[in-house]
């Protein structure tokens, strides 16, 4: 090897292990610096709020929050750099005096998103979990688990970046956020296809769920309008203010606080069925009818394409036969997210099929349930074991038909860019 080269590489090798130095002295010592953009009120210009961003002890080679990251990536402690950086945004907000009905936005990193959020630090401040819609997308499950918790602990949900991946426009129901985050490209670039596609997608969560919708990256007047047309009544972005300490003091306090009430979890003790049956009746059938009832929605779910989500339960993984395996294999390249549960159930039963294992003890386990959502569709069949009197070859089943577009959808059951901290 060259001497050169040997040079190059070990003067970096030097300068990875001072950052990696720098970085447990920052997690063990301090330095880390939050930083606040104000969220405002379309209709006013006030504030409503502010989004907590990171930047590493000023003057060093991990001030950008990139480097620092990246740093902490590479060390394996990217999950101990985040719990701090959640934890020195909500200790800047409390020694500013943010309260509510102020609203703090504190950013969790995807690759972190098994690790709860860091409880008793809020006080009576109303604060928002931003989640990036790629950890939607790559680990639906963890992502689930983690707003179960943040939701428990009192804390709202906001999904960021929304419309850079069109795939995670499906599964906003299951998540159900309190704000979603329009990317900065719905607001900066040209209209196109595309967009008007995905705004009709984001409308419509937001006219079912309730959910506020937020526009990113408004740095000029166009931008303000174009926010406004997508629907936005919250923006962000250089317009109304760059990432900077909060301001003392405070700036008048809004008239009320963000309305965040939605979101509230299901009874998980409770099944898909429980919950569908409280409000539509059941009916019997036998399984001839069910299976030509699945086969009806999972040709909805093709229909309708990458706007489409499939989840089934299927009792054991011996009932994911061959004949479903193939239909389920024709989904994968149509739907967004396809889903499999069912006790034995592999984690990956088919290549691109999300799958899972049922405990016994799970009501779930005695159900036969084919749910598909998204943006424009809300349809599924719940059909628990029932034995009919008398010996029949096909037990019968109570069941719960198909809703349509525009009714209320059904409980389905839990299936497995740019850094959050640069504004």
């Amino acid at each position: 090897m060259p001497a050169a080269t040997r040079t190059a590489e070990g003067t970096a090798t030097a300068a990875a292990g001072t950052r990696q130095a720098l970085l447990s002295d920052v997690l063990t010592g301090g330095g880390l610096r939050p930083v606040y953009q104000p969220i405002v009120d379309l209709a006013t210009g006030a504030p409503v709020g502010y989004e907590a961003l990171i930047r590493g002890p000023r003057g060093s080679e991990l001030e950008n929050p990139a480097a620092l990251f990246g740093t902490a990536r590479r060390a394996g402690r990217l999950g101990d750099l985040d719990r701090a950086c959640q934890a020195a945004a909500l200790d800047g907000a409390r020694a500013a005096g943010l309260a509510a009905p102020w609203a703090l936005f504190v950013n969790v990193e995807p690759e972190t998103a098994e690790a709860p959020p860091p409880g008793g630090r809020t006080g009576n401040l109303p604060v928002v979990l931003e989640l990036t819609e790629r950890a939607l997308t790559s680990r639906p499950a963890q992502l689930l688990r983690l707003v179960a918790c943040a939701r428990a602990q009192g804390w709202r949900i906001a999904l960021d970046d929304v419309g850079a991946d069109r795939d995670s426009l499906a599964l906003l129901p299951l998540l159900r956020p309190d704000v979603i985050k329009l990317d900065l490209r719905l607001v900066q670039a040209r209209p196109t296809a595309d967009i008007a596609a995905i705004m009709n997608a984001v409308n419509a969560e937001a006219e079912r769920s309730g959910s506020l919708l937020l526009a990113e990256g408004i740095e000029t007047p166009a931008h303000l309008m174009v926010a406004r047309a997508l629907g936005a009544t919250l923006g962000q972005g250089w317009l109304f203010g760059r990432p900077a300490a909060l301001p003392a003091p405070l700036p008048a306090a809004p008239d009320r606080a963000l309305r965040l009430g939605g979101g509230a979890e299901p009874d998980p003790g409770r099944s898909p069925y429980d919950h569908v049956a409280t409000a539509r009746p059941p009916r019997i059938a036998r399984k001839p009818l069910l299976i030509e009832v699945s086969k009806h929605l999972e040709r909805q779910a093709a229909a309708a394409g990458e706007s489409a989500v499939v989840a089934a339960t299927f009792q054991h993984a011996g009932f994911f036969t061959p004949a479903t395996r193939r239909r389920y294999t024709d989904l994968v390249g149509r739907a967004a997210f396809v889903g499999a549960l069912g006790a034995g159930m592999a984690a990956e039963p088919l290549p691109g099929v999300r799958g899972g294992p049922i405990d016994p003890a799970d009501p779930l386990v005695g159900e036969w349930d084919v749910v598909v959502g998204g943006a424009h569709i809300a349809a599924g069949h719940v059909a628990p074991a029932h034995r009919a009197r008398g010996p029949h070859p096909h037990p019968a089943r109570p069941l719960i038909p198909p809703h349509h577009p525009g009714q209320a959808q059904p409980r389905a059951p839990t299936p497995q860019g740019p850094h959050p901290h640069v504004p």
